[in-house]
């Protein structure tokens, strides 16, 4: 099983996306928050990155989705290509555009998203991985 590790972010979790800039094709790393906390499974939602970085990568709003965690209110949801290329991961994700996203990251990788996978530490308190 391939499988990737990636080291605390101020020690929080984090995760690498790989996203596609429409301009150019570009490809576009984001490192997100990897938060079990956001969202249910069931929540439709996987991802939450600004709403420009949505925008960037082609999106357009789909529909609205009301959110009331840590972010309150009605914000737009993209589909989005989004790639994990060490884990072999390229699919359609639906991401919630908001006006800005934790400081030090670049969005939260929802529950419903990293379920997707397995996720841990896989014994070193010092990295946070993922396992397809």
């Amino acid at each position: 099983m391939p499988r990737m590790k990636w080291p605390l972010r101020s020690g929080r979790p984090c995760v690498q996306i790989v996203l596609t800039l429409a301009a150019d094709g570009q490809i576009f790393p984001r490192t997100v928050l990897a938060d079990t906390g956001a969202g249910s499974l069931t929540a439709g939602i996987e991802l939450i990155l600004e709403e420009d970085d949505c925008l960037l990568c082609g999106g357009n709003p789909e529909q609205l989705a009301t959110l009331g965690g840590a972010y309150v209110g009605s914000f737009p949801i993209y589909i989005l290509p989004v790639q994990l290329p060490a884990l072999g991961f390229a699919q359609n994700v639906r991401v919630v555009g908001v006006p800005s996203v934790p400081a030090g990251f670049d969005g939260i990788a929802c529950f419903s998203f990293l379920n997707r996978f397995h996720y841990g530490n896989f014994g070193d308190p010092g990295v946070f991985g993922l396992e397809s």
